[in-house]
């Protein structure tokens, strides 16, 4: 992938902005690696035919009363599951799933507040490692002005890494590099979070997780989220490949 035109690319924290502050209105890919959108990524392979991002609990409920074959996944803030969801927040829970033609809906403290928050911006876009070089693919083929990036893993006890290293490897891509994908899943691993994924000592926070969302580019799709009937939906952007490593994981 090659940059044909001079693309410019900035950094927001999502839990340090200030609630006046002017959104971008360009690109804008909000990453969530541990877990929210990594999770989405592997919902759609596994068959699910769009995803509504919804910010509280409350809302999840309501939306489905209103698609009662929707299906709900999410977790609270720290990664405990939400009472009543289908679902947790949680890729290793959707392996062997058949979410065929199935909706979701999708609750979580971070990423899915990221996309509520910039769903006015020209093109939106849920990011994570294993979409990584089909989310620059899809914003080269835009050519915005500006791409954003909006770090949503990085709180007061949490460095957010896992995203920052997602961001690093998109904007390599963006500029026309050929990264090693490995530095980048190691600093995944290796990030306040992921370690203590590692520890797997919280069933809510399986080591398993952590395997599967650092497997950079495993899915040739990106996420463009998108306002259809008054609420925002995730939806696939182009026919998918499951870019699954060989072994165990």
């Amino acid at each position: 992938m090659r940059l044909e035109t001079c693309m410019h690319t900035r950094r927001i924290f999502l839990n340090r902005l200030d609630p006046g502050e002017h959104d971008p209105e360009d690109a804008v890919v909000v990453i969530d690696v541990l877990r929210s959108f990594s999770t989405a990524a592997y919902a759609f392979a596994a068959g699910a035919s769009t995803i509504y991002p919804v910010e509280t609990i409350a809302a999840a409920f309501h939306l489905q009363r209103a698609l009662p074959d929707a299906l709900t996944t999410g977790a609270v803030g720290g990664g405990d599951p939400i009472d009543g969801f289908d679902f947790g927040n949680s890729p290793t829970a959707l392996q062997g799933a058949d979410l065929a033609g199935r909706a979701l809906i999708q609750t979580t403290a971070a990423g899915v507040r990221g996309l509520v928050r910039f769903g006015s911006c020209r093109a939106l876009f849920a990011g994570s490692l294993v979409l990584g070089r089909a989310t620059a693919r899809a914003l080269l083929a835009l050519q915005p002005a500006e791409v954003c990036f909006v770090i949503t893993g990085e709180w007061v006890d949490r460095d957010g890494d896992e995203d920052i290293a997602c961001a690093d490897y998109l904007e390599a891509l963006l500029h026309g590099e050929e990264p090693d994908p490995e530095p980048y899943a190691a600093r995944v691993r290796n990030s306040d979070f992921g370690r203590r994924f590692q520890a797997d000592s919280n069933a809510n926070l399986p080591a398993s997780d952590l395997s599967l969302c650092a497997q950079v580019d495993r899915f040739d799709f990106a996420l463009r989220a998108v306002r259809s009937d008054g609420q925002l939906q995730l939806r696939r952007g182009r026919a998918g490949v499951d870019r699954r490593p060989p072994g165990p994981g």
